[in-house]
């Protein structure tokens, strides 16, 4: 599973790890990826979406359909 948001689009970012010598390893910061189910009245289904904790907070203001256009304009398939 890619840890991307379906909504907001955030992904990983990369950085170093510097240890106490100021040695660099590379590493990565996940965001915060939840899958999500949602009931779709407009088509009568339920839909499981993978969302950052941004992502949930938005579509809980904002309503299933209107995050579901803005994941359609951006090309993902629902």
């Amino acid at each position: 599973m890619s840890r991307r948001c379906d909504l907001t689009g955030r992904e990983p970012s990369f950085g170093n790890r510097v240890s106490h010598s100021h040695r660099r390893t590379s590493r990565r910061w996940d965001p915060n990826v939840q899958s999500k189910r949602y009931w779709f009245a407009e088509e009568g289904r339920w839909i499981r979406l993978t969302l950052s904790a941004k992502g949930i907070k938005t579509v809980d203001r904002i309503g299933v359909t209107a995050a579901v256009a803005r994941i359609r304009t951006r090309g993902v398939r629902v």
